[in-house]
């Protein structure tokens, strides 16, 4: 009864995650967009996701300014930051430290950098992890959980909002993502 409770739960994140995909893709006009303060939305997303880094032994940064402010949709601002600390959590190992934060900012954008300094992924994946349902390793995304979806909602949530994202390896240890949001979308 429980494996059978916990592919329900598995199917219905993956019918979530398609949908919210294809709404970026197919109707984006449908998407509202609101005043976001993105350091509040990442302290949020931290304190939802306590429990994990505490059984992970992980601790998380936000470095984005106070009142950082940018216009656009709030549900897939919160999927960007949402999903790279999820991916932290599943695939980044014991004891990492997660990062995110503001860099720099112009008149059109903000500009992201999050990171964690766990394994890294070797350099041949790098391409492909925003690609729907890439697996870096098929038993241990099984093991971890998760839909294949969440970097590819990353990626069109980044698109949404009219920015750009590049994933690499830190030398220090750990994936680094450099991602761009417009300010006013």
């Amino acid at each position: 009864m429980e494996r059978a409770h916990a592919q329900v739960i598995r199917l219905t994140d993956l019918i979530r995650d398609v949908a919210l995909i294809t709404k970026t893709e197919e109707a984006p006009e449908t998407m509202p967009c609101e005043p976001i303060n993105v350091r509040t939305l990442v302290e949020d997303i931290i304190i939802e996701l306590q429990p994990k880094l505490q059984e992970h032994d992980m601790k998380a940064e936000n470095s984005v300014p106070e009142k950082l402010m940018l216009n656009g949709n709030y549900s897939l601002v919160y999927s960007i930051f949402r999903n790279l600390f999820e991916n932290s959590i599943r695939y980044s190992g014991e004891g990492t430290l997660v990062h995110a934060e503001c860099y720099n900012e112009d008149d059109q954008f903000c500009y992201f950098r999050y990171y964690d300094t766990g394994k890294g992924v070797d350099e041949a994946h790098l391409p492909r992890l925003f690609e729907r349902f890439y697996r870096v390793n098929e038993g241990r995304t099984r093991d971890a959980g998760g839909t294949g979806l969440g970097l590819s909602i990353v990626r069109n949530a980044v698109l949404f909002h009219q920015g750009n994202i590049t994933v690499r390896n830190r030398k220090e240890g750990g994936l680094e993502f450099l991602f761009t949001l417009k300010k006013e979308h």
